[in-house]
């Protein structure tokens, strides 16, 4: 139970990391708001999880949605401690200029400008209570980029810094913030991610870079962001943690 009594709202929740952390916060005490734009997805996930977890339909693009799903979660929950920035997207592996503008400017939208839009609706509320928690779940790719995913690695590489800039910024008001930066994971994404369809002769090529020899799976990222979250990890912000079986290294 080390989220007793914590309110967390967890965006992308409707499958893979998502649901995973949502799940674990669940568990680990914590009550928990699932925000994703697959609102059937996010009511089967809450469904699961029980009493504890609710679904708001969310597109993280737009910052008006954003400040509802927020001001949802404190109206059902009565506070908001922790906030995690799941939500991602990629066009599929390429050359780069295969990707036009609206592509580019979705990749962003999604993985950038999403943390923006909850800052400005998180941050006063803990600027107010004089606490809380954020999260911003990240990737190797923006740490060491693969070929063929240049504007996802330069949005992840803009979460990154976002995270080690805004964690300077609110620490002195008592806010932490940190990132996960995931290997590519086992998740509804990953045939993305690797530009061909997921055989086992594909897999065992992008497994051959990873030290440890697996992709991360949604408990090894809900583990991280586990930890993250709780009261034991007080003294850390700005940290861009690599759960990444040595890929970076």
């Amino acid at each position: 139970m080390r989220l007793q009594g914590k309110t967390a709202l967890v965006t992308g929740a409707a499958s893979g990391f998502g649901r995973g952390i949502a799940e674990v916060f669940a568990r680990e005490g914590a009550r928990v708001a699932l925000l994703d734009i697959d609102k059937p997805g996010a009511d089967r996930a809450a469904a699961a999880i029980g009493a504890a977890a609710i679904a708001i339909a969310c597109d993280v693009s737009d910052g008006q949605q954003i400040a509802r799903a927020v001001a949802q979660t404190q109206d059902s929950f009565g506070a908001l401690d922790i906030a995690v920035n799941n939500a991602g997207w990629t066009t599929p592996n390429g050359p780069l200029l295969a990707t036009d503008e609206a592509a580019f400017r979705k990749i962003y939208d999604i993985n950038v400008t999403a943390i923006f839009h909850m800052c400005h609706a998180v941050v006063p509320i803990w600027r107010q209570q004089g606490h809380g928690v954020m999260i911003n779940v990240g990737s190797t790719a923006g740490i060491r980029p693969r070929p063929g995913l240049t504007w996802y690695n330069s949005s992840k590489g803009a979460v990154n810094t976002m995270t080690r800039s805004l964690a300077v910024e609110l620490a002195p008001e008592g806010i932490r913030v940190n990132g996960i930066a995931p290997v590519m994971g086992e998740t509804g994404m990953l045939e993305r991610f690797m530009g061909c369809p997921d055989t086992p002769e594909n897999r065992a090529r992008f497994i051959a870079t990873i030290p440890l020899g697996r992709l991360s799976q949604p408990r090894d990222i809900a583990n991280a962001a586990l930890y993250l979250a709780s009261d034991e990890a007080d003294l850390l912000t700005g940290v861009i943690l690599e759960v990444d079986g040595g890929r970076t290294i």
